[in-house]
């Protein structure tokens, strides 16, 4: 641990944000530590692949022993921007250790996942009971369907029987659990037109129709009173697995006193198993800014969440078509700057389950259960469309107070050393 530690701080120094504007070479020096670990966990092919219009996927590999299966493990080497430095306790790419805990972006999401699968490949020296394959991406958090043209031109490179993505957490410390469904996603751009120009409210106001009223009035209808979306065909679903604790849920997600949680249904099948809409950015004249007129144009940035059995693509033209139809006043309504995201539903039982079960058993102390993720991981429904008797574990060092995305990301390093633990000890239940 002390050395797994180490790297981590190392890899986690390295301000890797693979976003435009940002500088190339952090990301590419990130790249190269990554390929410097690897070599250091006893694989005997390493090196830096080119992705097309991406950044190097660092790839490790080690041959089977005679009949034993094959596992692929990925993880992601590139962060999130900083966002506000004021938000910040401990600068973010300094790794600062505070009370069992590495803080820097990065920490967590998803650095911790490369030094668990380096560290967990360290345990054998070289002489691992199992074939693998490492893939280590470059530009997850920007653009990650580049690394999917990449595997699908090159699906012999990343053929496994097994695929470990260490890009996901336990709702809490000392929690174990497997993510097994991710919500697809949808998102586009709305733009609702009213008249050629500005007007003074003074000499305008209250008969020429305003935009950004009409844009709040299209907005405001997509969920109903509770907070359940309102969009014909999107239907609430069921989540099978364990339901999460509506007091903890409120405490993670930072809910004021006195304010509700919206939705109706258990928390889970909310959150896993349901659409879910929402509206992540607004072109409107800011408040300090803002001058007595009436607004000739207002546009909205809307993402859908989509549950692992939904339609993408469906879903974008059902809520499409819904603001279309509730437009007011004959306002003229555009869409574009489309992105969709397939969702991902694990198969149940399998060697491999089996084997990571009786792993985080003894690492963690119990089995795990089942949960489910909201973020997208685009790489997840490309592997298992190619192979889908692969059998695709999901698990990591993040739990749901990590702040990953935020200020003040971090990692428990007991989380990690029991994934480190658990990944070692499945590796040896895989392969026996």
């Amino acid at each position: 641990m002390p050395r797994a530690v180490e790297d981590l701080t190392r890899l986690a120094a390295i301000p890797s944000v693979a976003f435009p504007g940002h500088p190339d070479e952090p990301v590419l020096a990130a790249a190269a530590l990554t390929e410097e670990l690897l070599r250091g966990a006893g694989l005997r092919n390493v090196r830096q692949i080119p992705v097309e219009g991406s950044f190097p996927a660092v790839y490790g590999e080690a041959p089977a022993p005679a009949g034993a299966p094959t596992v692929l493990l990925y993880a992601h080497y590139d962060v999130q921007p900083a966002g506000d430095l004021a938000q910040w306790r401990t600068p973010p790419f300094e790794p600062t250790l505070i009370d069992g805990a590495l803080y820097g972006r990065g920490t967590a999401d998803d650095k911790s996942g490369v030094i668990a699968h380096v560290a967990a490949l360290r345990a054998f020296n070289g002489e691992f009971p199992v074939g693998v394959k490492v893939i280590i991406e470059g530009q997850e958090e920007y653009a990650g369907e580049r690394l999917e043209d990449f595997v699908e031109a090159n699906p012999e490179l990343v053929r496994a029987d097994a695929i470990v993505v260490a890009d996901c957490g336990n709702p809490r410390v000392g929690d174990p659990a497997l993510t097994t469904t991710l919500r697809g996603m949808a998102a586009f751009t709305v733009e609702v037109r009213t008249l050629r120009e500005a007007l003074h409210s003074g000499g305008f106001g209250g008969a020429a129709p305003d935009a950004l009223a009409a844009l709040m009035r299209m907005l405001s209808t997509l969920h109903d009173d509770r907070g359940d979306v309102r969009v014909p065909g999107l239907a609430q679903g069921t989540f099978d697995g364990s339901d999460e604790s509506e007091d903890d849920f409120r405490i993670s997600a930072g809910v004021l006193d006195g304010v509700s949680l919206v939705g109706s249904g258990s928390l889970t099948d909310r959150l896993w198993a349901s659409y879910a809409i929402t509206v992540t950015g607004l072109d409107v004249p800011t408040v300090s800014g803002a001058v007595n007129a009436v607004q000739p144009v207002a546009r909205a940035r809307v993402t859908i969440r989509i549950p692992p059995a939904g339609d993408a693509k469906t879903a974008l033209d059902d809520v499409t078509g819904f603001l279309q139809k509730v437009a007011p006043w004959g306002a003229q309504v555009t869409f574009d700057d489309f992105v969709t995201g397939s969702g991902f539903t694990a198969g149940t039982g399998g060697r491999a389950r089996a084997a990571i079960d009786g792993a985080m058993e003894r690492a963690f102390g119990r089995t795990p259960r089942d949960v489910g993720q909201g973020g997208s991981i685009p790489l997840v429904a490309k592997l298992s469309g190619l192979f889908p008797e692969a059998e695709i574990l999901l698990y990591g060092a993040e739990d749901d107070d990590a702040s990953i995305h935020a200020p003040n990301e971090r990692v428990v390093l007991d989380e990690l050393r029991r994934v480190i633990t658990a990944e070692a000890l499945f590796l040896a239940n895989y392969g026996a």
